[in-house]
């Protein structure tokens, strides 16, 4: 009976040894922190963004003007002249509406902006954490700040140092 519980025990341990695995993490906040390029990337997605929405809410304030005149001379007008009144705020209000998707949409010109310019920057950062799992021989890095929880993180398995290191950049020095 010891023989066969001496067995499954050395049995068990080998089958988890041969399925040990090196893992590691990176903070990608931090390491994008770092790089120039991103934060420049990012103040020029923000100032793009900030550019259009005053755009949009003019086009708003010109319609919420447009509605206010109407209403005060709606007394006074024929029914003919309600309806294309109507009409103009409606086909401006639209128009609002256009705009705004067409920069802000899921397929609008900010998010293909921002694809366009942020993914040189992520593959960069991609092939520097592969960099670093080949030289310290590691089987997985998670990123802490994706959709994987990471209910605790040993600061000795922190990897974003050596990828910012690897990036050619200085850790502790943030990007302005």
């Amino acid at each position: 009976m010891k023989k066969i519980f001496l067995v499954a025990c050395l049995t068990i341990f080998a089958f988890t040894a041969s399925f040990a695995q090196r893992l590691a993490y990176v903070d990608s906040d931090y390491i994008l922190k770092h790089m120039p390029e991103y934060v420049s990337a990012q103040k020029q997605l923000a100032a793009l963004s900030e550019q259009w929405q005053k755009e949009v809410d003019s086009r708003y304030q010109e319609i919420d003007r447009m509605y206010k005149a109407y209403q005060a001379d709606q007394v006074l007008m024929t029914a003919d002249m309600k309806k294309r009144r109507e009409a103009e705020i409606v086909d401006k209000e639209k128009a609002a509406k256009d705009f705004q998707r067409q920069k802000f949409g899921p397929d609008g010109e900010l998010p293909q902006r921002s694809t366009n310019t942020l993914k040189p920057i992520q593959d960069k950062v991609a092939k520097a954490v592969q960099a670093v799992a080949e030289s310290d021989n590691l089987d997985m890095i998670f990123d802490k700040n994706s959709e994987v929880i990471m209910l605790f993180a040993n600061p000795r398995y922190d990897k974003s140092a050596e990828v910012i290191t690897r990036l050619g950049l200085k850790p502790g020095v943030l990007a302005k």
